[in-house]
C-alpha cells in the first residue's frame, strides 16, 4: 500500500472504496507537465531565496524533468491509490531522488498547486481557442470573397423576408465568431494571474519570491487574496462561459448547413469525406458533421451548469467538491478544439449551388419592403404604404404571379402615385444594392466588411489582438 502524504494523522488504511471514490489522477494526469513546470520554477525560487541548497534544487529540478519525459514518452506509471496527478508525480520524485524530494512542498500546498495547473493548461486552450476561431473567422472571410455575386433570401421566422448577399449572410457568423475571440482573449488575461505562495489558505510564513514565480511561468501578476486564490474557479466559469457562448454560434451554423443541404433548400453541397450514409438507404447523403456539432452544445452548456451548482453553496476556501471542476472543463475543452476544426473544414468545403439561391430569392415577394419604400418616397406615410403592398401581394397571390410580374396599370389601381421607374425598385439586385446604410448588404458595403475584418485577421496574426509570448511546455 503505497504511504498517503497525509497519513501521520491517520492510523487506519483507508477503505478501498473511499480510494476510488475520490481519486483524480484518471483525468487530472492531463495536467502533469503543467505540474511539473510550476513545481520547477517553485524549486528555483526556493534555491534563490535560500530556503534550498543549490544541490538540491538541481537534484529536485533533474528528477522532475526525468519524469516529463517518462510521461511525454508514456513510460510513467501512474497509480490511483497516490489519489491526484501531484501526489503521483511526488512519490516518483522521491523513488528518484530521496528524501530531499520531500522539501519541493515547503511554502506550498496542493491547493495552490492544482489551481496552478489549471491556470497554465487553461491559458494554453485560450489560445489555441483564438487560434482556431481566428481560422474559422479567415476561411468565412475566404468563402464570402468566393461569393459575392451570389443572392439568396434572407429569413424572419424561417420566412422569406429580403434578398441579400450570401457573402453579407457569411459575415453575420464572421462578426459572431469575432466577438468569441474577444471574449477568449479577455478570459485569457483572467486566467493568467499566479495563485502560488497562497499555500493552503492564509499565505505562507517562508520568505519566497511570489513574483519570480509568476514572471517564470509568464503570469502577468499574482493573486491577491490568498483565500480567494485557492477557492476561485471564476476563471474557469468565464472560459465555460464563452465556449458556451461560441457553441450557440456553432450550433446556429450548422442548422443552417443543415437547412441548406436539406432538398427543401438545395442551396449548398458538402464534401463526401465530411457525410455519411444510411445503413439502410443507399441514396442518403447525411450531414452528421453538422448534426454533430449541434448536439454537443447540449453538454457544453451542461459542463457550465455542472461547475456553477458545485460552486454556489461552498464556504471558504478548499472543498473537495472542487475537484469537480476538471472533468467539465477537460471535456469542453476537447470538444470545443474539435468542434471548431470540424466547423472550418464544413465551411472550407461548403459549395454553392448559386442558381438554386437566387431562384429561391423569387419565391415570397421578397422585394415587397422595397414597393412600400418606393411609395414613401412619393409622399405616402410609411404605414399607408405598408397597408397597399399588403393588398398587393395578396392580389399576386390570388393571381399567382411575381410582384414584377405585374402591369403598370394593374398597380397603378392600387396607388396612381406608381409610375414606370416602380419597377427598377423590384428587382433583386436593385433592392441589394440599395441598402448602403453602413452594415448593410450593399455589395459596396459588404466589401468594406470583408476588407475590414481581414485587415483585423493580419493584425490578429501579428500579435495585435493577443500577445502569446509566453512559455509553452
Amino acid at each position: 500500500m503505497a504511504k498517503k502524504p497525509w497519513g501521520g494523522r491517520f492510523k487506519a488504511e483507508t477503505n478501498k472504496l473511499v480510494e476510488e471514490f475520490g481519486e483524480s489522477v484518471s483525468f487530472d494526469k492531463k495536467l502533469a507537465l503543467y505540474d511539473i513546470r510550476g513545481s520547477i520554477a517553485h524549486a528555483r525560487m526556493l534555491g534563490k531565496v535560500g530556503i534550498l541548497t543549490q544541490e538540491e534544487t538541481r537534484l529536485i529540478i533533474q528528477g522532475l524533468e526525468e519524469i516529463a519525459r517518462e510521461i511525454r514518452e508514456g513510460r510513467f506509471v501512474w497509480r490511483k491509490e497516490l489519489e491526484d496527478v501531484h501526489m503521483n508525480i511526488e512519490a516518483a520524485l522521491r523513488e528518484k531522488i530521496g528524501p530531499v524530494a520531500g522539501k519541493l512542498h515547503t511554502a506550498r500546498s496542493r491547493n495552490d498547486q492544482v489551481v496552478t495547473d489549471v491556470r497554465l493548461f487553461l491559458r494554453d486552450v485560450a489560445d489555441q481557442v483564438v487560434e482556431r476561431l481566428r481560422y474559422l473567422r479567415k476561411v468565412l472571410v475566404k468563402k464570402a470573397r468566393e461569393n459575392m455575386a451570389v443572392l439568396m433570401p434572407g429569413f424572419t421566422h424561417l420566412q422569406h423576408a429580403q434578398p441579400v448577399l450570401f457573402a453579407h449572410h457569411l459575415m453575420a457568423y464572421y462578426e459572431m465568431f469575432r466577438r468569441d475571440t474577444q471574449r477568449f482573449c479577455a478570459v485569457r488575461r483572467e486566467i493568467n494571474v499566479c495563485p502560488l505562495g497562497s499555500a493552503a489558505l492564509a499565505g505562507t510564513p517562508f520568505p519566497i519570491d511570489r513574483e519570480m514565480v509568476a514572471q517564470e511561468l509568464g503570469f502577468e501578476a499574482i493573486s491577491r487574496n490568498s483565500m480567494d486564490a485557492v477557492s476561485d474557479r471564476d476563471f474557469i466559469l468565464s472560459f465555460l462561459s464563452a465556449a458556451a457562448i461560441t457553441f450557440v454560434h456553432l450550433s446556429r451554423l450548422m442548422e443552417e448547413i443543415i437547412l441548406w443541404m436539406s432538398p427543401e433548400f438545395s442551396f449548398i453541397d458538402l464534401p463526401d469525406e465530411l457525410c455519411t450514409g444510411s445503413s439502410i438507404m443507399p441514396q442518403k447523403k447525411n450531414p452528421d458533421v453538422a448534426e454533430l456539432i449541434r448536439g454537443k452544445t447540449g453538454r457544453v452548456f451542461g459542463n457550465l451548469l455542472s461547475l456553477l451548482t458545485v460552486l454556489k453553496g461552498l464556504p471558504l476556501t478548499y472543498n473537495r467538491d472542487l475537484q469537480e471542476d476538471k472533468e467539465p472543463l477537460f471535456d469542453t475543452c476537447e470538444t470545443l478544439l474539435s468542434a471548431l476544426s470540424l466547423s472550418t473544414l464544413l465551411i472550407e468545403g461548403l459549395q454553392v449551388k448559386a442558381e438554386r439561391m437566387r431562384k429561391a430569392c423569387e419565391e415570397g415577394h421578397l422585394t415587397a419592403t422595397d414597393l412600400a419604400d418606393y411609395l414613401v418616397l412619393k409622399g405616402i406615410p410609411f404605414r399607408d404604404a405598408h397597408h397597399l403592398v399588403g393588398q398587393i401581394v395578396a392580389y399576386c397571390e390570388e393571381k399567382g404571379c411575381k410582384l414584377w410580374e405585374l402591369s403598370l396599370e394593374e398597380l397603378r389601381n392600387f396607388s396612381p402615385e406608381i409610375a414606370e421607374d416602380v419597377f427598377e425598385w423590384l428587382t433583386l439586385e436593385g433592392s441589394v444594392s440599395r441598402r448602403k446604410v453602413k452594415g448593410g448588404t450593399a455589395p459596396e458595403r459588404v466589401q468594406e466588411a470583408l476588407l475590414e475584418a481581414e485587415k483585423e485577421l493580419l493584425s490578429e496574426e501579428r500579435g495585435g489582438e493577443n500577445d502569446q509570448s509566453h512559455t509553452r511546455i
